[in-house]
């Protein structure tokens, strides 16, 4: 599997609602690995190991969005957003409404010479100009999910931008771990998990934690990286490595355990420290059932909740080998 290549087709792909297209392709390179299973978006994979201790390893697939709530007789269709995004990024955005067939629109966006506004407090404001006039009711309906029409790309060495790299970072991560795991002899049963529903407030982790009922997680997902803007004590540094997270809700043991393997493998690393809540289904997982020992990794992403998020393919596979010096380590 290439890393990159599987990422483009992921980041380019649509998970939202009912719509399942990167789940489809997440679950058919998973199936080369694993015992694969999809239910809606969410994907599972398992595979046998030593004993009856099971590790759940988990990433969401889900991608923020939109979905229509009124269409005038112009074709200009008014949205709510499904999951947090800035509204000032929104403005000239091109976007795909997933109506009866796919539609390309535009977040309409007025020219400053005419006193253009500059901030929204609210996202009814702004407008997709469909071009379609009165037949966009033939083709959409209120209902419809709008995702951003943005297709993957390189920048400099090893980064790359695209849409919903948050997730889709972390589902690659883990399905190059299930490559390398294939045919080992594994320690302890591992559980792969790509979920919905993080988006709208880490749901779907929750209901396949207590379906899984592991011994223990690990949470994959991605976390602010270094950019202008953003104060250094709130992120970390692209291309720096694994982002270990460190939280009262985490379990010390595992967060420890993942430092160590990256200081004795010289393994690049960074840790990210919260006081409570992680903001990842790390959350909800940690408390399923009676409680479950839950890690949270991240991959450095800047630009989050936007159609050219950027990241590092080395973050990946630096993460990637963390993972696995883990699992085939015993350490569970």
């Amino acid at each position: 599997m290439n890393i990159k290549e599987t990422l483009f087709k992921l980041s380019n792909a649509v998970s939202i609602g009912n719509i399942t297209d990167a789940s489809v392709i997440a679950a058919d390179k998973l199936s080369k690995y694993a015992k694969t299973t999809q239910d809606g978006i969410t994907v599972v994979g398992e595979m046998q190991g030593e004993g009856k201790y099971t590790l759940m390893l988990e990433a969401h697939i889900d991608e923020v969005g939109f979905v229509v709530t009124d269409i005038d007789d112009k074709g200009f269709l008014t949205v709510k957003n499904c999951g947090g995004i800035d509204l000032r990024s929104l403005p000239a955005r091109a976007v795909t409404v997933h109506g009866k067939e796919k539609v390309t629109g535009v977040f309409c966006a007025t020219p400053p010479h005419l006193g253009g506004v500059t901030e929204y407090d609210d996202i009814s404001a702004l407008k997709i100009d469909t071009l379609l006039g009165e037949k966009a009711k033939e083709v959409i309906s209120v209902g419809d999910f709008v995702t951003f029409n943005t297709k993957a790309a390189d920048l400099c060495g090893s980064r790359i931008t695209g849409k919903s790299l948050d997730n889709r970072a972390g589902v690659v991560c883990l399905l190059e771990l299930a490559k390398r795991l294939s045919g080992k002899k594994l320690p302890f049963n591992i559980v792969f998990a790509f979920t919905d529903q993080e988006e709208l407030g880490c749901r779907g982790a929750g209901t396949a934690a207590f379906c899984v009922s592991p011994d223990e997680a690990i949470v994959l997902d991605v976390s602010f990286a270094d950019a202008p803007d953003v104060p250094s004590n709130d992120c970390g540094k692209l291309s720096g490595g694994a982002m270990i997270g460190m939280s009262p809700i985490l379990d010390k043991a595992i967060s420890k355990k993942l430092v160590s393997i990256a200081k004795e493998n010289n393994m690049p690393y960074q840790t990210e420290v919260m006081g409570g809540r992680t903001g990842t289904n790390g959350d909800v997982i940690s408390i399923s059932k009676s409680g479950v020992k839950t890690g949270l990794v991240s991959i450095p992403l800047r630009n989050m909740h936007s159609d050219v998020e950027i990241i590092d393919i080395n973050d990946i596979e630096n993460v990637c080998d963390l993972l696995q010096k883990y699992i085939l380590g015993g350490n569970a």
